[in-house]
């Protein structure tokens, strides 16, 4: 408990100087079937020091080390959370088709671009020159500054990537942020993945989640592949070039 209590410590630290901090994480990167999806949480210095973040945050962890009913609790809390304005929370996602055109790097980017628009769109990040003293009352009323919002994504900082942010490695596991994005990321693809085995039975998606499990490999070879499957990673990991044991070099969460 006294290392999850260090995700709000973590973010406190990260906050100073902003109004706001936003953690960003994905859920189904290094998966064979099935989208990637990212999420974004919002919070603010008054968050972290209220009731909920004192008392509560301290069952928050890495997406990965709860069990689905802990996530699944976490979730409804977190819901709560937001509909009474406390943070701000979005999933994004990027189809099996937009993996294959843009590679599991850029769809991922895409999954976590869209989540961060639901909250602030990249422009309100841009700083803006403030009109001059003879400007009209249209451009003074016009006139928005920049956010004052801190970004933290899981994982190393993104090349080409329109929201200015810091990478955070292992950041599911050291920032409450981070760590609330990982859990939304990963409830709102398992329940996708949970979708699609009532679309595609046979492959045990419900259980496996759409990873490189024995179970799954055995079922693609019996039935071949759906749509859902990434067809790069299955070819690759068919013909033995991926191991799937191996498989968190990808950024299985």
């Amino acid at each position: 408990m006294a290392v999850r209590r260090q995700l709000r410590g973590f973010d406190l630290k990260q906050i100073y100087g902003f109004d706001s901090l936003i953690g960003v994480d994905e859920a189904g990167r290094g998966a064979l079937a099935g989208p990637v999806v990212a999420a974004a949480v919002l919070v603010t210095p008054q968050f972290l020091e209220g009731r909920w973040a004192t008392t509560r945050a301290g069952r928050v962890n890495d997406s990965k080390q709860l069990t689905p009913a802990e996530r699944e609790e976490l979730w409804f809390e977190f819901e709560t959370l937001a509909g009474q304005g406390e943070i701000h929370a979005h999933p994004g996602v990027a189809s099996v088709a937009e993996i294959e055109a843009l590679n599991i790097l850029g769809a991922t980017k895409l999954a976590m671009r869209r989540a961060l628009e639901a909250i602030y769109p990249p422009g309100a990040f841009e700083k803006q020159t403030e009109p001059d003293l003879f400007a009209s009352a249209e451009e003074r009323a016009q006139f928005q500054p920049s956010v004052n919002c801190r970004i933290l994504i899981d994982g190393l900082p993104l090349k080409h990537f329109p929201y200015p942010h810091t990478g955070i490695v292992r950041g599911d596991g050291r920032s409450l942020c981070i760590a609330m994005a990982s859990i939304i990321a990963k409830v709102t693809r398992d329940r996708l993945m949970n979708d699609l085995d009532a679309q595609h039975p046979g492959y045990g998606f419900a259980q496996h989640k759409g990873y490189g499990t024995e179970e799954h490999r055995e079922a693609v070879l019996r039935l071949g592949r759906c749509p859902q499957h990434r067809e790069m990673f299955l070819r690759k990991l068919l013909q033995g070039r991926i191991d799937p044991a191996q498989m968190d070099f990808l950024g299985e969460t």
